[in-house]
C-alpha cells in the first residue's frame, strides 16, 4: 500500500470508531496519525521499520504496529473486525453533505438506515424529520444532498484521480516494452471534472503492456479486455481505458483520444479540405468518390489533394493542417484554430513561472501546520514568497482569528522574515465578506497587513443582484488585494452561488483587485471559461492553493492547468513576479486604491 492509502485506512478507522462512540482521544489519535503520515517525507520501507515509525509525530506503538502491518501485507485484521460490526454501505452516508458520525449513528440505531437508498426512502416518508436533533429543515437538506450526489454519480474531480493517473502513466512509461506513453482525454485537456481516464501506449508488444495494465496494483477489476483496448476500474472508482497502438499510429491516437469532440470535428474538416481523411490511426488520401462527375472520356474527375507529409508527432500533424501546435488545454474549439492559423496562440503559463503564492492557512485557524513548517515547505518547492491568510473571526467553523491573534501572527511573521535569505512570508488575512458587503475586520487592522483576501463563506442564498453588490462593495475597500474563490463552488458538491461575473470582473478592473484562481481541486475557482474575459478587461490573476497543510501547496499544479486552459500567460498572473517586484506590486496596489 502507498503512504496515502495507509493514511486513508487510518481515517476510516477513526470514522468507524466514531460510529462505535469510542473514546474521543482514541478517535483523534487515528485521525492525527493519518495527517502525520500524509506529511511524512520518508519512503514506504520506513513504514515497515518500528524505529522509523516511532519518530513520526502522533504515531504511538499501537498505531505503529498497524501501519507496519498495512505496509507489509496490504491488509489489517483490526480494520476487518471493525468493518464487520457495520453494514458495508454505511460509510457511503459520510458522502452526504451535513451528515457526521453522530447523525449517522442515530439514523442507524433508531431507523436502521445503513445505505443512501434507505436514507432517501426515510426522508421521503418523513421519518428522518421526526428524529430528535433532525427536523424538517435537516431532512430537506439531506434530500437535496442526495439529489446532488445522484446527479454527479460517475463524475470525478480532476484532483481526485490525478495521483492514480500519474502513477499509472509513470509505471507504464517505465515498462521495457512501452515506446511512448501519455494520458489523453479530458484529463490531458485539464477539465475540472472527468468521467474516465484514457491512456495511449505505443508498443511492439501490445499483449505485454495489456497484461501489465490489468495486473497493476491500482486496477481493482477488469471491465473489458481486447487486443487494442482494455478497460479497468481503478481503486478510486473511475474507469481507465488503455489503448495500445504502433509508433506510426501514436500521434493520431493521442490527438484523437485527447479530443475534445468539437476539436476533432474541426481537425477532420481541415483534413477533408486537403483531400485527406483523418481518424484515430492515420492521415490518408480520400478514396475515389463513385458519385463524382465524370469528364469526357468516362474518367472520374480527381479530387484536389495535397501530398501528405510525414507525421511523427502531434506538432507534425497540426503543421500538416496549416496550424501551429495547439496545447491540449486549449482544444475545446473556442478560438484555438483561428489563433493557430494566424500564429497568434499565446505562450501559456508554466508551473516553473510561479515565484510564490498567497492564501495559505496554519494552525492559527483551521490549518494543520505551523508558520515555520509552511515556510519550509514553500522554500523546498523553490518559491520565493508565501502569503499567510488565516480565516477571520466570523468563520467560526474554521476557527477564524480575532484582531489580537492576527496582530500576534503579523509580529511573528515580521520576526521570522529577519532570518530568511531570499525568501519572505507576507502577512495577510482571508477576510469574510459579510452579508451587506462590509468586511470582518476594520480598515485599521487591514492597514497593518501586506495583503488581504476577501471571500464569502456564508449566506450563499442571496439574489444575483444582491450577491454581486455585496462582492463589489468589498472590492471597493482600498485594503483588499485579492477576491477569493469568486463563485463559492465546491465541485460535485455545491453549485456556484448566483453572481454576475462580468460585472464583478468589470469592478475588479476598476479597483485593481486581483482575482484568485483557487487551485484547490474541489474549487478551481474562478472557472477557466471566464479567464479570457478577465484577461480582455485587464484583470490580473493570482494562483493560490488555499493550502491548509504543507503538501497542499503542490495544488498549485492544478491551478496552473486551469490557468493554461483559460489562455493565461506568465504576464497575466501576479505571482509569476519575483520577490522584489511582487513587494512593489503589493504596495502599489494599496496606493492606487487609497
Amino acid at each position: 500500500m502507498t503512504k496515502s492509502q495507509i493514511a486513508e485506512v487510518l481515517e476510516e478507522i477513526a470514522t468507524l470508531l466514531e460510529l462505535k462512540d469510542e473514546n474521543p482521544f482514541k478517535i483523534r489519535a487515528y485521525a492525527n496519525a493519518a495527517r502525520s503520515l500524509e506529511t511524512f517525507g520518508g519512503n514506504l520501507s520506513d513504514l515497515q521499520d518500528e524505529e522509523a515509525l516511532a519518530k513520526i509525530p502522533g504515531i504511538g506503538k499501537a498505531i505503529a504496529a498497524k501501519v507496519k502491518e498495512l505496509a507489509g501485507t496490504g491488509k489489517l485484521k483490526y480494520l476487518e473486525e471493525l468493518r464487520a460490526e457495520f453494514p458495508a454501505a454505511i460509510l457511503e452516508l459520510f458522502s452526504i453533505s451535513g451528515l457526521g458520525a453522530k447523525k449517522i449513528k442515530a439514523l442507524y440505531e433508531q431507523l436502521h438506515i445503513s445505505s443512501i437508498e434507505q436514507l432517501r426512502e426515510a426522508c421521503e416518508s418523513g421519518r428522518v424529520a421526526r428524529l430528535p436533533g433532525f427536523g424538517e429543515t435537516t431532512q430537506a437538506k439531506i434530500c437535496t444532498a442526495i439529489e446532488q450526489r445522484a446527479k454527479h454519480s460517475g463524475y470525478f474531480q480532476f484532483g481526485q484521480i490525478a495521483a492514480e493517473t500519474e502513477s499509472l502513466r509513470r509505471d507504464l512509461a517505465a515498462h521495457p516494452d512501452a515506446l511512448q506513453v501519455d494520458v489523453a482525454g479530458s484529463y490531458r485537456r485539464r477539465r475540472e471534472i472527468v468521467r474516465d481516464v484514457d491512456l495511449v501506449v505505443a508498443t511492439k508488444k501490445p499483449a505485454a503492456i495489456t497484461e501489465f495494465f490489468i495486473k497493476h496494483a491500482l486496477a481493482e477489476s477488469i471491465i473489458a479486455q481486447g487486443p487494442t483496448k482494455t478497460s479497468v476500474r481503478l481503486r478510486s472508482g473511475i474507469q481507465c481505458d488503455l489503448r495500445v497502438v504502433t509508433s506510426a499510429e501514436y500521434p493520431f491516437a493521442l490527438n484523437y483520444f485527447t479530443g475534445s469532440k468539437e476539436h476533432n470535428i474541426e481537425m477532420r474538416s481541415r483534413a477533408l479540405q486537403r483531400g485527406w481523411t483523418l481518424n484515430e490511426y492515420r492521415l490518408a488520401r480520400l478514396p475515389p468518390d463513385p458519385k463524382a462527375k465524370k469528364a469526357r472520356g468516362g474518367r472520374a474527375i480527381k479530387r484536389p489533394t495535397v501530398k501528405i507529409p510525414t507525421v511523427r508527432d502531434e506538432v507534425d500533424l497540426y503543421r500538416a493542417l496549416g496550424l501551429d501546435f495547439i496545447p491540449p488545454e486549449l482544444r475545446e474549439n473556442c478560438g484555438e484554430f483561428e489563433a493557430a492559423e494566424k500564429h497568434s496562440l499565446p505562450r501559456l503559463i508554466e508551473q516553473d513561472n510561479l515565484r510564490g503564492t498567497f492564501h495559505c492557512h496554519t494552525v492559527a485557524s483551521d490549518g494543520h501546520n505551523s508558520l515555520e513548517e509552511m515556510a519550509s515547505a514553500a522554500q523546498k518547492l523553490g518559491l520565493e514568497y508565501l502569503g499567510i491568510a488565516e480565516h477571520s473571526k466570523s468563520s467560526i467553523q474554521a476557527h477564524g482569528i480575532d484582531a489580537a491573534k492576527l496582530r500576534a501572527q503579523v509580529a511573528a511573521i515580521r520576526k521570522m522574515n529577519k532570518k530568511f535569505d531570499g525568501f519572505r512570508l507576507f502577512a495577510g488575512v482571508e477576510c469574510d465578506i459579510l452579508r451587506d458587503g462590509t468586511l470582518d475586520f476594520d480598515d485599521e487592522i487591514l492597514a497593518e497587513l501586506d495583503f488581504a483576501v476577501a471571500s464569502i463563506h456564508s449566506v450563499f442564498n442571496l439574489s444575483e443582484a444582491e450577491m454581486t453588490k455585496r462582492i463589489i462593495r468589498a472590492m471597493e475597500n482600498p485594503f483588499i488585494t485579492i477576491l477569493g474563490h469568486l463563485t463559492g463552488r465546491l465541485l460535485l458538491k455545491r453549485d456556484p452561488y448566483l453572481v454576475d461575473i462580468p460585472a464583478v470582473l468589470e469592478a475588479a478592473a476598476a479597483t485593481g483587485t486581483w482575482i484568485e484562481l483557487n487551485a484547490a481541486p474541489k474549487r478551481l475557482d474562478l472557472d477557466w471559461r471566464w479567464w479570457p474575459l478577465a484577461k480582455q478587461q485587464g484583470v490580473k490573476c493570482v494562483i493560490n492553493p488555499d493550502a491548509h497543510r504543507t503538501e497542499r501547496l503542490q495544488d498549485l499544479w492544478f491551478g496552473v492547468g486551469i490557468a493554461r486552459k483559460g489562455w493565461l500567460t506568465k504576464s497575466d498572473v501576479m505571482n509569476c513576479l519575483p520577490l522584489g517586484k511582487i513587494e512593489s506590486a503589493l504596495q502599489a496596489k494599496r496606493s492606487a486604491k487609497a
